[in-house]
């Protein structure tokens, strides 16, 4: 497996698909994802990547201190963090107020949301991607916005037609149609790096540029798949051929930091999430993540989120409550 995949397998996306959106021009709404449109499938993730899918006519997305940009059909587009922006029929529209105007799902169908004043018309699924680990590298590194053309690329006619037939199927409630979809979204959001990382200016450094480069991204693979590993900078630098000063000069100079502080952030994220969703001992989770003792899990814990990992699993288990 590629060091792409193996970071990605790492994040542990999950996907839901929550409405169906019909507009006639003119129309505006302003749009993010909310623990209200998670509600159906679940708490609302740490992390959202929230993505539109045009199945026809064209929209224009708006975020703060942008130009808009149209989006037309057969695109998707992509915000990694979840930022509020606005979609319209064209630009400087004001967004209309529409949570009167959505219908509710019956089980069988999605939410449906109509609007607009009878002019051309656009067709709008949306959803989102969930991501349980807090503050992934992956999605910090990412710009605010990715869009892509589900009809370019390797492979694009079988993409295209399986994701516009998925849609359809969607639409009419078909029985199914709602996870295929998120799974090809998913595929679809792995595409989208692809493409952008491919992108990416030679002297460009950062986190997904070390993701890109082979001997760096193999170590940063090995790093998310075995974090609880008592991995040095020696072995990781013999895991991918280089000598120990080449690798950390390499490995720090693109992604921003050395590899063991690195290593450390990354476990001390992978135990925030197993704090939150198991309820094994604080001493089995830190074994888990490579900590050998639970005091020196509870001192870098608290240093790194400034609260102890038990107030952080009473306070993520009475969110979960409100929610």
């Amino acid at each position: 497996m590629d060091a792409l995949s193996d970071v990605i397998s790492a994040v542990r996306l999950t996907s839901s698909v929550f409405l169906d959106a019909r507009f006639a021009a003119p129309w505006c709404i302003q749009s993010q994802v909310t623990p209200e449109d998670c509600a159906p499938f679940g708490p609302m993730p740490s992390q959202i990547i929230a993505y539109h899918y045009v199945t026809s006519g064209h929209v224009f997305l708006g975020l703060d201190n942008e130009d808009p940009k149209k989006v037309s059909a057969g695109e998707v587009i992509l915000m990694p963090r979840n930022d509020r922006h606005t979609l319209g029929s064209a630009p400087g529209l004001k967004p209309a107020i529409m949570d009167h105007l959505i219908q509710p799902t019956d089980g069988a169908r999605p939410a449906v949301l109509q609007i607009g004043g009878g002019g051309e018309e656009a067709h709008v699924i949306c959803g989102y991607m969930g991501c349980e680990v807090p503050n992934s590298p992956l999605l910090a590194a990412l710009p605010r916005l990715l869009r892509i053309k589900a009809s370019e690329g390797a492979g694009s006619a079988w993409f295209e037609g399986s994701f516009r037939h998925a849609a359809e199927e969607f639409a009419n409630g078909g029985a199914g149609s709602s996870t295929v979809l998120s799974k090809l979204a998913e595929l679809l959001f792995v595409e989208a790096i692809r493409r952008y990382l491919a992108d990416l200016p030679h002297d460009q450094t950062g986190w997904l540029a070390g993701l890109r480069d082979p001997k760096t991204g193999a170590a940063l693979a090995l790093l998310h798949t075995q974090p609880a590993y008592g991995w040095t900078t020696d072995e990781l630098a013999k895991a991918v051929n280089m000598s120990r000063s080449a690798f950390a000069d390499r490995f720090t100079g693109l992604v921003g930091v050395p590899p063991m502080r690195y290593l450390s952030h990354w476990r001390l994220q992978l135990a925030a999430v197993r704090l939150r969703e198991s309820p094994r001992a604080m001493a089995q989770i830190a074994h888990d993540v490579g900590y050998e003792s639970e005091a020196a899990f509870n001192r870098a814990f608290k240093q790194a989120f400034g609260t102890t990992p038990g107030r952080w699993r009473r306070y993520e288990s009475d969110s979960e409550q409100r929610e």
